[in-house]
């Protein structure tokens, strides 16, 4: 897959559809370049801009929007909530596919070095970009100060900008350019006053009120500030990593902060674009927290929205809100939506992919199916109503390992096709030869190790299977005896393509590579009897009473 990188400019501009509009157009202009999202605010007179394409792509649609700005934007006239050093404010580069943030770090040098140049204006680099002083890595720090106080700021040595003259350039101010990891914005509704607002906001920001005390959580900055459009006040707040503190750990404690002030937190708000794993993250929050049964990716993204009240402002979408949505990056690939006929159709073709490899992860993702459909005919029904807990530790593990089997019946295809691809490559030099050798070095190491996760998914599935075998609807036992068989013929297919593959392999991994891949075999063969015997042992049971 071709690298993907993300650029989110935030423009000092939200009221004039025109200027807005016509900074979007010079994003699209640039080929191989999508604008995800265009997400302005009126009251903070800004608009944060996402797009994405392969990262010199990106860095010329950034320039192009940035000249545009310039055009139109004239910031001794500029006035908002939202705290800025300059027409183009900040402009993030943030890797997502198949890039490095090193590659983040040089698209911003690239940026930052042309914007100088070309417009003739100052330019920080911060977070990963920074090379100039710990005081420069933060955006807030480089902020501080803001517009207003950027004539006297930049008079002085420690805040020469990296790129760009060293004057105040009233027109323009500066801009902030750099690399980091995915950031959230996500803002909190509360109906309060701003300075009610902010006073949460230091509760539970990093920095809290300062050095002798911190806020509450990690990774987080927040401020407060007021809606005049909506006619609210909002906690405004980056999360800068999702996985230290997510988005419903904020929205619980500003809401538990909110109620012991006497006051109403409204729903919240998502302000540009959100990565799934954040949604699925909040909504795992709330599945634990109220012990609910979901295992639907589309059913957690709707509880995310619900207990977020992310509809409260605007209609939350997922499909332009959620960026693996966006830009189609969780659909699956084209063997598994093909449709069942076309799938062995091009099984039974003259060609060797799709061949045994994807044919047995369907396999192995069909008994694992069929585990998962005997625990729901059982579950929820007033007859098994004590088998409940049961069914629900049983079906989760095995719908999870359901789509992740299916997941590598594309992936074992396009393992293969890369490792004929790399051993067709030439070898007339030497320079040829050690390329060629490398690339099917790291193919080969595709071709063995998603026959082998095949195996390993299916593994963990036995344990589940058992308990259906001895506590689920009797009436599905053709079901489950199907779906054990297939999850053993999935490994046995699995297996066979791992000994295969393995001359591929170096041969110092070999040795553990087949004896993993053994083991696996033995207990699926050993774990499929047991399955099958307890279902039989059921069965004449229920025959002799």
């Amino acid at each position: 897959m071709e690298a993907l990188m993300e650029c989110v400019p935030n423009f000092s501009e939200g009221c004039r559809k025109e200027v807005i509009e016509a900074i979007s157009a010079a994003v699209k202009s640039v080929d191989g370049v999508k604008l995800l999202d265009c997400d302005p605010s009126p009251s903070a007179n800004r608009t944060v801009y996402t797009f994405v394409g392969l990262p010199k792509c990106v860095v010329k649609a950034a320039l192009l929007a940035a000249k545009v700005a310039n055009s139109f934007i004239d910031m001794t006239q500029q006035k908002g909530e939202h705290p800025r050093l300059g027409a183009l404010d900040v402009c993030p580069f943030i890797p997502v596919r198949n890039c490095s943030m090193e590659d983040a770090v040089r698209c911003a040098n690239d940026f930052a070095r042309q914007l100088a140049a070309e417009l003739d204006v100052p330019v920080y680099l911060y977070e990963a970009a920074s090379v100039l002083g710990a005081h420069r890595v933060s955006l807030p720090d480089i902020r501080s100060g803001e517009y207003e106080g950027l004539p006297n700021k930049i008079e002085k040595a420690e805040w020469c900008p990296d790129y760009g003259p060293a004057k105040f350039v009233p027109r323009w101010g500066a801009t902030v350019c750099g690399a980091r990891p995915f950031l959230i914005a996500y803002n909190v509704n509360m109906l309060s006053t701003k300075e009610q607002a902010h006073r949460v906001a230091l509760d539970i920001r990093e920095q809290g009120r300062g050095k002798d005390q911190p806020g509450k959580f990690k990774r987080v900055r927040a401020i407060g500030w007021y809606l005049d459009d909506e006619q609210m006040a909002q906690v405004s707040i980056n999360l800068t990593d999702f996985s230290v503190t997510g988005m419903h750990d904020v929205f619980q404690e500003c809401s538990a902060i909110s109620k012991s002030l006497r006051l109403a937190v409204v729903g919240s708000q998502l302000v540009g674009l959100v990565p799934l794993q954040a949604m699925l993250h909040t909504a795992q929050y709330y599945i634990e927290k109220e012990q609910l049964f979901i295992t639907e990716e589309c059913q957690k993204v709707r509880l995310a929205i619900e207990r977020l009240g992310l509809d409260s402002i605007e209609k939350f979408n997922p499909e332009e809100r959620i960026i693996e949505y966006v830009i189609g990056s969780n659909k699956p690939g084209p063997l598994v939506s093909s449709s069942v006929e076309k799938f062995v159709r091009e099984l039974g073709s003259r060609s060797s992919a799709p061949g045994g490899g994807s044919a047995a992860a369907v396999i192995a993702a069909m008994g694992a199916g069929l585990g998962a459909m005997t625990g729901w005919m059982t579950y929820g029904k007033r007859k098994f109503e004590e088998l409940d807990a049961e069914m629900r530790a049983a079906i989760a593990p095995l719908d999870s390992a359901m789509k992740d089997l299916l997941c590598y019946v594309d992936a074992d295809t396009r393992a293969f096709k890369a490792y004929t691809a790399a051993a067709q490559l030439p070898k007339a030099t030497e320079q040829d030869k050690t390329a060629r050798k490398e690339a099917m070095s790291l193919a080969a190491r595709d071709i063995v190790e998603v026959p082998l996760s095949v195996m390993r998914a299916a593994d963990k599935c036995w344990d589940h299977l058992d308990v259906l075998a001895k506590h689920s609807n009797i009436n599905c036992r053709s079901d489950l005896q199907v779906g054990a068989k297939s999850l053993e013929t999935g490994v046995y297919g699995a297996y066979q393509n791992v000994t295969i593959n393995l001359p591929t392999l170096p041969e110092d991994s070999v040795t553990s590579v087949m004896a993993e891949a053994r083991e696996l075999l033995e207990r699926s063969t050993k774990r499929c009897a047991a399955v099958l015997e307890a279902v039989d042992t059921r069965c004449n049971t229920a025959s002799q009473t």
